[in-house]
């Protein structure tokens, strides 16, 4: 046990704004690419043999130009026309194979990439997603991993390809040249530069560009959901929300015209002026010509030309890759962000494994504060004692013994489901300890605390999919039997077979084809079986109408039968017959005991009855 033990303020960077976020380095990403490098190192075989054939035709040109036709040597022609043949077979070859590894490469990086996020996401904590809308997290695994695609699958190998080109076609030039080939090379650092201050600019607004694309996917996400459009239409919204959208929609149109308009201009003259040396160069060798003073032979001219056309292609294109790489790093820095963020709820490196869990459940002087945690959204908000920042939890020592039931009551904002919360470890307390079986629950490993603790809360999530799915969510192994035998225990089983698809019949969007006391119950049948030794029971019946409640209820007391039930109530009556009842106030336990001893004590407990009874007519009716 760890009563001393705190965890520290969480705040995720990528969420901070106006934060300076540090730089996605070169180093990180190549090392993306560590796990392929076999793979890699054959692309840089093709694409380096690629460029040496690449380059042999020019000189096959200039023998065919020089020697072969002057002289009429036409075996020589032959030999030397079928040469330019094969090597642009062998060319096109080995570049079908380059990008055929370099593609799967790339993929595969890709799903690592979207692998690693998704799997960092499953291990935030619950702070992250209360303040972090789940069109933002879609974004950043859609929008802009996808945004890499280019880069991961064909820009590396584009960057070696383009490099080993130019390289070799230099050589080849010097070799033929080297005063014309200094001449071609003049303007080259004046090329560098240009696509350096273009890559910085198309950088910037790549950026801004996957904002407005996280904050549109938001939009879509909250408005175009079940509850969305219920509320869209209920309130007569539906016309301001498409404006809404149209507005996002049209400040992305200006970000994506801007993005692929940087620097078209200046890349443009560019190639306008690598397009153009060659006529410079035939005009040069022209007038040296005419003037009797011929430094190169008419073979060696074309081949040179040819060489020159030749580097246009790939040095235009390294030039691209170099912007195409520096707008990358905008969306390798976004996703950098997520998989930065810090964990602050995570197995320890030797965790406990419960085999035959209890059940028994202890708080030892639990101190809880949001503002400990990494929930800003909770943080500084009045509790129960309406003192802005005051601790939630302060000082709660109680025992659950194994098999028995406590309910916890009290005001609104008096610490209820945030007591609920440090059992399953959604939150991590900020001082004492929560105990199941004497085991620190922060010593547990989450396969064993999974199991031992079951939550049914109000808000019932349903995926959508078939009930038999959403069922089996709970045990992915669990029989048909299994599943009746769940739902009969639920009193959903008869409701379940009287639809026309029965097991098979899909609940919707979020459940929305069911109806509030329904999926309730689904969500009973769902956590029966998975058999936790620990129920948690939130508020589970506080959303629903008497009639509804009463068929709940008893679905709940069915599986509250010999285990250890800690419930969060918000009418009384669900409560009466519970072991043991605790009334919270202002973060702190004020009464305990039965509820003939706490009606006994006239105090908070006899009042919150009062009320409720006082309410209860209201309710039915």
């Amino acid at each position: 046990m760890h009563p001393d033990r705190t965890t520290d303020q969480w705040t995720p960077p990528a969420l901070e704004p106006g934060k300076k976020q540090p730089p996605a380095e070169v180093r990180r990403i190549l090392r993306l690419f560590h796990p392929y490098r076999a793979r890699l190192a054959l692309v840089g075989l093709l694409v380096g043999a690629s460029s040496l054939v690449g380059v042999a035709s020019p000189f096959l040109l200039r023998e065919i130009l020089d020697v072969a036709i002057p002289q009429g040597r036409t075996g020589l022609l032959t030999l030397l026309a079928l040469g330019m043949i094969a090597t642009a077979v062998v060319t096109s070859v080995f570049g079908v194979l380059q990008t055929l590894i370099s593609t799967t490469v790339g993929q595969r990086v890709m799903h690592d990439l979207r692998t690693a996020v998704y799997t960092q996401l499953q291990r935030m904590p619950l702070a992250f997603f209360t303040r972090t809308r789940t069109g933002e997290v879609q974004s950043r695994i859609a929008n802009d991993i996808g945004g890499m695609q280019a880069t991961v699958t064909s820009t590396a190998t584009s960057l070696v390809s383009n490099l080993t080109a130019v390289v070799a076609t230099v050589v080849a030039m010097l070799a033929l040249d080297w005063r014309l080939t200094v001449v071609s090379l003049l303007l080259l650092p004046v090329f560098v530069w240009i696509s350096r201050r273009v890559g910085n600019e198309r950088k910037k607004i790549t950026t801004q560009r996957q904002r407005q694309m996280a904050a549109m996917s938001a939009t879509v996400t909250e408005s175009l959901s079940v509850s969305g459009i219920l509320l869209g239409r209920t309130m007569g919204r539906s016309a301001s929300l498409t404006k809404n959208f149209a507005e996002e929609s049209e400040r992305l149109v200006d970000l994506e015209v801007r993005s692929n308009m940087a620097g078209r201009w200046r890349m443009s003259t560019i190639g306008i002026v690598m397009a153009a040396m060659p006529a410079v160069i035939y005009w040069a060798a022209g007038l040296t010509m005419n003037a009797g003073a011929a430094a190169v032979s008419l073979g060696t001219l074309v081949a040179f030309v040819s060489l020159q056309q030749g580097l246009l292609r790939p040095a235009v294109s390294l030039l691209s890759t170099g912007v195409q790489m520096q707008t990358s790093l905008a969306l390798f820095q976004r996703i950098f962000e997520y998989l930065d963020l810090t964990v602050d709820i995570d197995e320890p490196d030797e965790p406990v494994r419960l085999t035959a869990a209890k059940g028994e459940v202890r708080f030892e002087g639990v101190d809880f504060s949001y503002e400990g945690t990494a929930d800003p959204a909770r943080q500084g908000v009045k509790n129960g004692s309406g003192e802005p920042g005051a601790p939630t939890l302060s000082g709660i020592d109680l025992t659950v013994p194994a098999g028995t039931s406590l309910a916890v009551v009290g005001a609104t904002g008096s610490g209820k489901s945030t007591l609920s919360y440090l059992v399953p470890r959604l939150y991590d307390v900020t001082g004492g300890c929560v105990t199941l079986d004497g085991v620190d629950v922060r010593d547990l490993d989450f396969d064993s605390l999974a199991r031992t603790v079951g939550v049914v809360s109000q808000e019932t999530y349903l995926f959508h999919a078939s009930v038999a799915d959403n069922l089996r969510f709970a045990k992915p192994d669990a029989t048909d039997d299994e599943l009746r035998a769940a739902a009969e225990a639920a009193q959903i089983h008869d409701h379940i077979a009287s639809l026309p698809d029965g097991y098979d019949t899909l609940v919707g969007e979020r459940g929305y084809r069911f109806s509030g006391g329904e999926k309730q119950r689904l969500a009973l049948a769902r956590t029966i079986l998975r058999d936790p030794p620990v129920l948690i029971l939130d508020e589970a019946t506080s959303a629903l109408d008497t009639r509804t409640e009463h068929a709940v209820q008893q679905a709940i007391d069915s599986l509250s039968a010999g285990r250890t039930t800690i419930t969060i109530a918000h009418r009384l009556s669900t409560v009466r017959d519970a072991d043991q009842i605790v009334v919270l106030d202002a973060g702190r336990v004020a009464e305990r005991g039965t509820h003939t001893e706490l009606l006994a004590l006239n105090g908070r407990y006899a009042a919150l009855v009062r009320r409720d009874s006082e309410l209860a007519p209201t309710a039915v009716s």
